[in-house]
């Protein structure tokens, strides 16, 4: 889980309150005396890789050797940029743990816990596709057991669309015959609507889209002057008394 480096904890005064003083509090001179901090090597889905740079840090209640560890990841220990910096708590245990035989997680190294929250841009990006695109948040009113199934379907697509998206494309036969040759259009015969005349909002834009209200004021407003609603001349009220328009 990602901590946020400036969500402070309670501790002793003369320790680190927030991840990113525990951060800084890690020892690290440059890359061939790195002190705290571990090499650890990404590889990205385009091929090329990236040097990052690892450590388990001391905050509060997190430790390498606790049941709740800080690790911290960047590409610049010294600056640690925010844009590329992590702040991770996880209760994977350290190997060198000695609870870690005990433990029900299987232990991590640091190598290992990058690489497990390198994923999740890519599970982000499934999760939107799959609610924006192929319905997942359209279970609304509906019983559990039907929220169960669609979820199931939507999975069921979501791998679908996957598995089609990274299939290389096969050869075209274009000598097979058309399997329903008899079939017309599902919806009746489709009819190409014949070509504009005449453009819209003629004299008022030349653009290729819709008029603005403020690219043309005069003709705009020339037009709604001319469709501006009749006067009634006052005349005398119920009591016989002249209305005086201000």
């Amino acid at each position: 889980m990602a901590l946020k480096p400036r969500n402070g904890v309670w501790a002793p005064a003369d320790q680190p309150h927030t991840p990113i003083e525990a951060a800084h509090a890690l020892a690290w001179q440059d890359a061939k005396r790195p002190g705290d901090w571990t090499p650890v090597e990404r590889h990205f889905r385009d091929g090329h890789t990236e040097t990052w740079w690892a450590a388990d840090a001391r905050l509060g209640g997190y430790a390498p050797n606790s049941p709740c560890r800080l690790v911290v990841a960047t590409t610049d220990p010294a600056r640690l940029p925010e844009k590329a910096t992590w702040y991770l708590a996880t209760n994977l245990p350290h190997p060198d743990a000695p609870h870690a035989a005990a433990s029900p997680h299987t232990s991590a190294d640091l190598a290992e816990i990058v690489r497990l929250y390198g994923l999740r841009p890519w599970i982000e990006q499934s999760y939107k596709q799959v609610k924006d695109e192929l319905g997942w948040a359209d279970f609304q009113v509906r019983s559990d057991r039907a929220i169960r199934r669609h979820q199931t379907l939507v999975n069921c697509a979501f791998s679908f669309c996957w598995d089609q998206w990274f299939a290389p494309p096969g050869p075209l036969d274009a000598t097979a015959p058309d399997p329903c040759p008899n079939d017309g259009p599902e919806r009746g015969t489709y009819r190409t609507p014949p070509a504009p005349t005449a453009l819209l909002a003629k004299g008022l834009t030349r653009h290729p889209f819709l008029a603005h209200p403020r690219r043309h004021p005069q003709p705009l407003v020339a037009s709604l002057d001319g469709q501006r609603p009749t006067l009634r001349t006052p005349g005398p009220d119920r009591r016989g008394h002249h209305r005086t328009r201000h």
